[in-house]
């Protein structure tokens, strides 16, 4: 998954606005850290949206 892509996905769940404060503020349990820090790390962006699939309950239609 590209970068772009990711934050596509993340702007349809939880609007373009909001999307990047969840991801600034929500620790994943899965990862133990953000998804800014995740991707800061150099985490597999598909392993970050996975985490976040897996925290937000996402709907199969975006996931």
């Amino acid at each position: 998954m590209r970068l772009t892509d990711f934050w596509e996905r993340m702007g349809q769940v939880f609007g373009p606005a909001y999307a990047r404060s969840w991801a600034q503020d929500v620790v994943l349990a899965p990862l133990g850290c953000t998804v800014l820090q995740a991707l800061e790390a150099g985490t597999d962006v598909t392993d970050v949206w996975r985490a976040v699939c897996a925290c937000a309950d996402v709907p199969d239609s975006i996931a």
